[in-house]
């Protein structure tokens, strides 16, 4: 028997003009734990994935008002539907066919009429490939921020090493009898580069919008600053 993990996790949009169709998919995929809702429009199958956005689409080729072409094409120019894999399912398997699914943004296909088997290791499919892909960008994302802060706090450590080396300086002064106005001087000029250095940096850190990565070490990203 398929198996998939943590299925209560995932949702389907299963789109199909016809009822009945919608039914039975549904009933298969929540008997493995799927949750599962359906669309019999392409405006609705559009509008379910731009509120909702569900892990997984099945979707009907031929429709009356929306092809299932048209929806493809219009949800994978949508930047919060790009990575929603959309599985074909459709009785149009000619090369010429197909190739026009793939090239409008579809992931895989389901023959008309499908086998129950086959349908479940397609769905399990796609759903393992996104959560990989996800789990992927949030590791890169994790180097990314680790990468970044490594480099902060180096841009940080000089400056605040030179105050702190010259307050004991100052401190150090203080305690004499005769105190050197020059050295006073020349650390008061340190710590003021030394603030200077460190303003500079955070308003610039602070001013990044749309952050630009750029090459660290290792293949790792970092944030340009």
């Amino acid at each position: 028997m398929l198996s998939i993990s943590e299925p209560s996790e995932f949702t389907i949009l299963v789109v199909d003009d016809q009822e009945s169709n919608t039914f039975f998919i549904e009933k298969i995929l929540n008997r493995y734990g799927y949750n599962t809702f359906p669309a019999h429009s392409g405006k609705d199958a559009i509008k379910f994935v731009e509120d909702e956005c569900p892990d997984l689409v099945l979707l009907d080729v031929m429709m009356p008002d929306l092809s299932g072409i048209e929806v493809c094409e219009v949800l994978s120019q949508n930047h919060l539907a790009q990575n929603i894999p959309i599985i074909l399912v459709t009785a149009l398997v000619q090369p010429t066919d197909l190739k026009q699914g793939f090239d409008a943004g579809a992931y895989d296909y389901i023959k008309k009429p499908f086998d129950n088997i086959e349908l479940l290791a397609r769905v399990n499919s796609a759903i393992r490939v996104k959560e990989n892909n996800r789990l992927r960008v949030e590791q890169e994302k994790l180097k990314t921020f680790a990468a970044t802060i490594y480099t902060a706090n180096y841009q940080l450590v000089q400056p605040l090493t030179h105050i702190r080396l010259s307050i004991n300086a100052l401190q150090r002064e203080l305690k004499k009898e005769e105190i050197s106005h020059e050295i006073v001087g020349k650390k008061l000029n340190i710590l003021e580069k030394s603030s200077n250095e460190i303003i500079e940096f955070l308003e610039k850190f602070a001013s990044i919008k749309n952050p630009e990565l750029t090459d660290y070490v290792n293949n790792l990203k970092m944030i340009r600053f």
